[in-house]
C-alpha cells in the first residue's frame, strides 16, 4: 500500500485540523481503516476506525470532537479534529490493509 499524506501542523489549544490520507494499491473500499497516533516517547494508540460501509468508531477520549470520514472516489480518508487539546500532540498514522503510513504531525500548544 502506497500512502500520501497531508494536514497536521501546529495549533492552539481549542483549533482544528484536518488530516487527509490518500491509499493506494489495494481495494480501498473494500477495507477498514484506522488512524493511530504515537505521542512523544509513548506506544502507539489507535485513535478510530471507519468499515467500508462508512461505519466510524472512536477512542473515548476524541469521542465528539474528532470526525472519521472517506472519499472511496479518490481512495481517501480524512480526520477532522476539533477542539484539540495539547494531548492530541503526537504522531498521526493512517493504517489499513496490513500496512501504516509514514506518519503526520500534529502539535498542539499556546
Amino acid at each position: 500500500v502506497q500512502f500520501v499524506e497531508s494536514g497536521g501542523g501546529l495549533v492552539q489549544p481549542g483549533g482544528s485540523l484536518r488530516l487527509s490520507c490518500a491509499a493506494f494499491g489495494v481495494p480501498f473500499s473494500n477495507y477498514d481503516w484506522n488512524w493511530v497516533r504515537q505521542a512523544p516517547g509513548k506506544g502507539p494508540e489507535w485513535v478510530s476506525l471507519i468499515t467500508p460501509t462508512g461505519d466510524t468508531n472512536y477512542k473515548e477520549s476524541v469521542k465528539g470532537r474528532f470526525n472519521m470520514s472517506r472519499d472511496n472516489a479518490v481512495n481517501t480518508l480524512y480526520l477532522q479534529m476539533n477542539n484539540l487539546k495539547p494531548e492530541d500532540t503526537a504522531l498521526y498514522y493512517c493504517e489499513g490493509a496490513g500496512s501504516r503510513g509514514q506518519g503526520i504531525p500534529v502539535a498542539v500548544s499556546s
